[in-house]
């Protein structure tokens, strides 16, 4: 099915098309035979509260709502598409929504906002939701890759995992900053204040210990070659002010660490279901 596209706009009540000045006019000249990819679809033009929806349910005939963010509003937009027979739709940003429309299976595509703003023609608040729907019906504007929910998550909870790892970096290096403050050079003995020797003797410190001999016998492994240099980084001065501080701060790395130890395995098993889904889907 063909028919006439004017991309600067149609005026309805006069029947013909509308010129704008500028860069659009010379393309809005040119009357575009172009075909109908879908007779029935919808652009949503999505906002920080609102949501406006415009479907085109023949050449000529189109529908304009508006739909709060909230979930209720979301699912009433999905009745009216399946009421629609609503073959494509189509908007420019994902979120929460993208999952909604995926799981009641709404067919939807996310476009490039920069492509619709590249195509010659009108655009205003107003008019976006029903630029996208015109636009996606003629096939005028790509489909942005977007990854399946699956991988989806697994992004989401990857980039989760890096954050907990650099704050728990950040964290490291303040208990760094108080140890220097106390003079105890712990860090030139052994490399890994974090690892299990220099954990063991910074929650031995944190308890109040302060016999040389028995923090330094904490050490473990290749640490335990240094002790006689441990008990000289160990002897420096730590006020109750910077005990308290590394008493929050160790207790901040542990459950960082565990943090990441559970997501570890979250990231394991959903790679796991991933791969299960490829064999068996």
């Amino acid at each position: 099915m063909y028919h006439f596209l004017f991309p600067s706009g149609f005026d309805e009540d006069a029947g013909q098309p509308t010129i704008k000045q500028g860069a659009a006019s010379a393309y809005a000249k040119e009357v575009c035979f172009l075909e109908v990819l879908y007779k029935r679809c919808c652009g949503i033009d999505i906002h920080k509260k609102m949501m406006v929806a415009c479907i085109f349910t023949s050449v000529r005939k189109k529908e304009i709502r508006q739909f709060s963010t909230m979930t209720e509003d979301i699912l009433q937009l999905v009745s009216w598409l399946k009421e629609t027979d609503c073959e494509m739709a189509a908007m420019e940003s994902t979120g929460s929504y993208l999952n909604i429309l995926e799981e009641e299976q709404i067919p939807i595509m996310v476009v490039n906002a920069q492509h619709i703003k590249g195509v010659p023609g009108r655009k205003t608040d107003v008019k976006d939701a029903e630029r996208i729907a015109d636009l996606v019906r003629h096939g005028l504007v790509k489909e942005s890759y977007i990854p399946n929910r699956d991988q989806r998550e697994l992004r989401e909870i990857t980039r989760y995992r890096q954050e907990v790892i650099e704050e728990r970096a950040r964290e490291l290096n303040r208990i760094q900053a108080v140890l220097e403050g106390c003079n105890v050079k712990l860090s030139s003995v052994i490399t890994d204040i974090s690892g299990k020797s220099g954990m063991a003797i910074l929650k031995a410190i944190v308890s109040g210990e302060t016999d040389l001999v028995v923090l330094s016998e904490l050490a473990e492994g290749r640490a335990r070659d240094k002790i006689p240099e441990m008990q000289k980084s160990l002897q420096g001065r730590i006020s109750e002010h910077q005990q308290k501080m590394l008493k929050h701060q160790v207790g901040h790395i542990e459950s960082l660490t565990a943090l990441i130890v559970d997501l570890d395995a979250d990231i394991k098993k959903n790679r796991i279901h991933k791969l299960g889904n490829r064999s068996f889907g």
